[in-house]
């Protein structure tokens, strides 16, 4: 797709599905949405600790880019935390460096 025909909201919010679904209450939670963080949202993180997708920083940022919002240490599942920190650092890549990177 060029940036031409993009949807507006392209690159800012990403769908997540989960392996292991949260419950809460009655409640199942089968993927997560993220959207890409502003720059307050990043405070009190390391950026280049984010983009080396450490734990303790992704469970810092996850609550408040996610919908619904996630309680820092919900996602236990390392195949689903792993999914959310790989987007949360292709967020703070350009797109000259996402271009770098080859598509599916």
């Amino acid at each position: 797709m060029t940036d031409a025909t993009a949807p507006a909201n392209a690159g800012i919010f990403v769908t997540v599905p989960l392996e292991t679904p949260l419950k809460r209450g009655d409640q199942v939670i089968n993927q997560i949405v993220l959207r890409k963080p502003q720059s307050g949202e990043l405070r009190g993180t390391n950026m280049m600790s984010l983009v080396q997708m450490d734990t303790d920083q992704v469970q810092k940022v996850l609550p408040r880019i996610s919908n619904p919002i996630l309680m820092p240490g919900e996602i236990t599942d390392v195949a689903d935390l792993f999914a959310c920190a790989v987007e949360i650092a292709g967020f703070l890549l350009s797109k000259a460096q996402k271009a770098d990177f080859p598509q599916a």
